[in-house]
C-alpha cells in the first residue's frame, strides 16, 4: 500500500482562521484550451463555527468545435474548525468537501464522493487548489436559516 499526502494537507494546520479570511471569492482557472474558463466558490462567516459556501463548477469540453461544459452547483453550510471547513451532504449520495486555508488568499479543496454523490455533473469536482480572487462578501442566491 502506498500512502501519498497532498501539500496542503501535510502543511502544519492552524488552530482558527479570521472572517477576513474566509470571506471572499475563490476561482481555480483551468489550463489550455479552457483557460478562460473557472471553478468558484463563495464563501463568507456565518459564525459559531459555520461558514456560508456556494459553488459554480465546470468539466468544460469542446463539442463539435464549439465549447461545453459540464455544470456543478452546491450552495450550503460548512462546520469549521481551525482552518478546515467540511460541508457534508447525503442528499445524493455520501458527499464530503473539505476546504483547507492554506494561507490567506489561497484554500485546497478536497472532495469525498463522485460526481454525481454530490449533485454535479459528469465529471465535475470540487478538488483544486483556489485563490481568492476578492475580499468582499460575496452574495449567495438564496440565504440559509
Amino acid at each position: 500500500m502506498t500512502f501519498v499526502a497532498t501539500s496542503a494537507f501535510a502543511q502544519k494546520s492552524r488552530s482558527s482562521v479570521s472572517a477576513a479570511e474566509v470571506t471572499g471569492t475563490f476561482r481555480s482557472y483551468f489550463g489550455g484550451k479552457f483557460k478562460n474558463e473557472y471553478d468558484e466558490i463563495r464563501i463568507a462567516s456565518a459564525g459559531r463555527g459555520k461558514l456560508h459556501i456556494a459553488m459554480d463548477l465546470l468539466f468544460p469540453m469542446m463539442v463539435h468545435g464549439e465549447l461545453s461544459a459540464n455544470i456543478g452547483e452546491l450552495d450550503g453550510e460548512a462546520a469549521i474548525t481551525g482552518d478546515t471547513a467540511v460541508y457534508e451532504s447525503a442528499e445524493f449520495g455520501a458527499c464530503k468537501i473539505t476546504i483547507k486555508f492554506l494561507r490567506p488568499g489561497t484554500i485546497d479543496v478536497g472532495q469525498d464522493g463522485a460526481d454525481g454523490d454530490c449533485g454535479f455533473g459528469h465529471n465535475v469536482m470540487a478538488s483544486g487548489t483556489y485563490r481568492k480572487v476578492s475580499s468582499r462578501k460575496p452574495s449567495f442566491e438564496r440565504d440559509h436559516d
